[in-house]
Formats: structure tokens, sequence, C-alpha cells
């Protein structure tokens, strides 16, 4: 049976935003690299396909980190006593600046790419910094991973440190030749249009940049409402604008023109107008609950947005977040929404350990396509654990899942596959 290849083990994955399968000993029944089907027996056609017996290991869909920053990897864990932009100007800046050498991305990006090759993560969307050739460099060594991810070259023409800001027709003329670099170079990696947030981008910057997108097709990644302070900037710099996504979105770059990514959100249910920008535009918020905690930005209303419609997805926000893992980014998600049910809103229950697997694996991963699933034709993504040193006690699925999203580092994966291929192979 050419192509078909059986994985046997227990499955678990999200059939919805708060409902799981799971299966003892199940068959997950793949061809090249796509999804036919999960079954309690083998149907007899696939009898002959070549079986892959991970049995006592948990079979899941590959998660998906829906906003990391690559450069930032060097000085995580640090400066966590500050709110964003103090933190931003003292630790992040001077840390991104380094990047114009591209002899120092040599020596951090492939410790970076090395650790997220080796965590569960199948799919990330990524900020690299404003250098062509440093940028390029990551992209190289992500493609080599056989980790999937769209890579943005960071755009900075205001409020930014001397050496981090190009003039506004310099980021523009960088942003094309970086996309003519690369164009055709890559199976894996893709680009994305990344302004790094609104005050440190000029609106021609922000014109010139939604062109780019129409003439493209490209995606755009970014921040938006993460902090109290930049939310009030934001409104001085676009005083024509009832919310923060409409400063973006009149640019057509929050969904209504491009595919969006829009990390932290925290405060979007603070403007009725934000929210529907959201739903209307089918924008991707990527929660990053770590980092909300750590910058003191607060804890996005993610409950409400699920209930609204709103696509969410989890993201590590390293450096702010201070581990690549999104194990404990879901467990991140789960305490965070207990502080925002305890101190913010009674009517807001707590996040359970289904709804963020689901946003760490169907939920980011819809990004990407029909990916984070289990479910025939989606894309063959997914991660082997072994949990055994976990518990000496039976567990049901869900409690062995439960217990690993509160303590991951007890276990080890076995195998992980993207597109059909174990990457882990190629160590």
């Amino acid at each position: 049976m050419e192509g078909i290849r059986i994985l046997k083990g227990d499955i678990i994955y999200s059939k919805s935003q708060d409902e799981l399968v799971t299966m003892k000993d199940g068959f997950l029944v793949t061809k090249k690299d796509t999804i036919l089907g999960v079954y309690q027996v083998l149907p007899i056609e696939y009898s002959e396909g070549l079986v892959e017996d991970y049995t006592g290991k948990l079979i899941m869909p590959g998660f998906t980190d829906l906003h990391v920053h690559a450069p930032q990897y060097t000085f995580r864990g640090l400066g966590m006593n500050m709110e964003l932009i103090p933190w931003l100007n003292t630790y992040t800046f001077p840390a991104e600046a380094r990047y114009a050498d591209i002899e120092y991305a040599k020596k951090v990006y492939p410790k970076f790419v090395e650790d997220l090759k080796n965590s569960p993560t199948t799919r990330a969307g990524i900020f690299a910094t404003i250098h062509v050739e440093s940028t390029e460099y990551l992209m190289d060594l992500l493609e080599e991973s056989g980790v999937i991810a769209g890579v943005g070259k960071v755009n900075m023409d205001r409020n930014s440190p001397e050496n981090l800001i190009e003039e506004t027709e310099e980021t523009l003329r960088n942003t094309r030749k970086w996309l003519s670099d690369i164009d055709g170079r890559y199976k894996r990696v893709f680009p994305i249009v990344t302004p790094r947030f609104i005050p440190s981008c000029t609106n021609e910057t922000m014109e010139g940049l939604a062109e780019i997108c129409r003439e493209t097709g490209l995606s755009v990644q970014s921040h938006l409402s993460e902090n109290q302070s930049e939310i009030a900037w934001v409104q001085e710099l676009h005083p024509d604008t009832n919310c923060y996504a409409q400063a973006y979105d009149k640019y057509g770059m929050c969904g209504s023109g491009s595919k969006a990514i829009m990390a932290h959100c925290v405060y979007s249910d603070q403007r009725k107008e934000e929210l529907e920008i959201l739903k209307k535009n089918q924008v991707w918020v990527a929660h990053c609950p770590e980092s909300n905690m750590n910058l003191a930005s607060g804890v996005a209303p993610v409950k409400k947005m699920m209930r609204e419609g709103i696509r969410i997805g989890i993201g590590t926000d390293v450096a702010a977040g201070s581990k690549l893992s999104l194990f404990t980014a879901m467990a991140d998600a789960v305490k965070a929404s207990k502080m925002r049910w305890v101190y913010v809103d009674k009517e807001e229950e707590p996040l359970t350990v289904a709804e963020v697997f689901y946003l760490a694996t169907a939920g980011g991963g819809s990004f990407f396509g029909k990916v984070g699933r289990f479910e025939e034709g989606y894309e063959f993504d997914a991660v082997i654990i072994d949990d055994s040193r976990l518990s000496e006690d039976e567990l049901s699925l869900y409690e062995r899942l439960e217990r690993l999203v509160y303590v991951p580092e007890e276990s080890q994966i076995a195998a992980k596959y993207v597109r059909g291929e174990n990457i882990l192979l190629h160590k």
C-alpha cells in the first residue's frame, strides 16, 4: 500500500473547542502528508499498510506557536519586573540591534531553531528583526529543521532606537529586497509582512506595506492592545480611529485586506468596535499568557472571544515568555483565566485543559490551513509523547493530557511528524 503509514497508540485530538476525541490503542491512518482517518479497529483495506507501533504513548496533533520572537531567545527570563515599553527599551531593542552583524546571528539563531525543532511545536509564526541578511539566515535554518513557519522581517521607521530605525523608503525597499531574495527558495518557510506595532511605523510605511500585501497576497502579523499605555499611545498617533485595531484596518492590515495574526488583544473587549473587527475580518488572535503576566499587561478575555467566534491560538512570545514549551503556555493560559475569573469577570469561567489544547493545536493550526486535527483531509502533523515517567497509576487519556500540561519536563518526544515527515530522524 504505497504511501500508507499507520501510527498505533493512544490518540487524542480536539473535535471542537471544548470536546476531545480520545482513543486508547487506536490507529491513525495517513497517506504521505495527509490524514485518512482514526480508527479503534483498523479497517481491512489498510491491513497491509506500514504500522509504526507507539503503543502506550500519546499521539496528538502537532502544536502551533502563533507568536514568538526568535532574536529575543538570548535574553528570555530577564527584565520581568518591567512593563512593556520600558522592557522593550532596556532589553529587546539593544538585543535586536546586534543582528545587524550576521556573525552574531550565526552564533545564536541555531540554538533557537534546534530547541524549536526538539519541542512539540510543528508550526510557528515568527518575528525576526529589521535586518535582511539575518532574517534570511533564520529562514534557511528553519527550512532545514523541518518545522513549518511564517517569518517576518520587522518594519520600524519611528519611535525606536536609532540603530533599529530604517527610513521609510529604506524599510519598504529592504522588505521588497527580502521578498525578492527568498522568492522560490523554500518549501516549508514563508514570509509574513511584519510591522512591529503601530507606534513603530509611520502612516507611509503602513501604506507601503499594505501595497506589498495587495501585490503579493501575503499575510500580516503584529501586536494589538497588549498594554494600556501602548493603547493610549496609538490613540494619540491615530486620533481618527475608535480603537487600536482600526489603526491597522484602515490600511487593510487587520484581516480586511490580508490574513492577519494579532498578538495579545488583552484589552480588545473594552472596545466593541475592536471585537467586531477581529470577528468580521477573521483575524487570528495569538494569546500569550505568560508574556502578559510577566510584563504586567493583564489577562486577555479568551473565553469571551471564543464565545464570540473569534479565531484564537496560543503563542509563547519568547522572550517576554520564558519557554518555547506550548505545554507550559497551555498551563499558563488556564492559570491566567482563573485570575481573570477571580478578579475581573465572574461571568467568564476559567479555561479548561480541553480548551487550551484546542487553542494550541486546531486553533492556531487553522492559520496554516487544515492543520491541528486528526480528521480526513487534514495535513499529517503529529507529536508522539512518552509520558510513562509521569505516573505509575492507570489514568484516563484526558488525565494523562492534563498531567502532561502541568509537568511536561518529565516526558519525552518519541517522534515528531510535519507534513508526514518525522523530522527528529534528521537530528
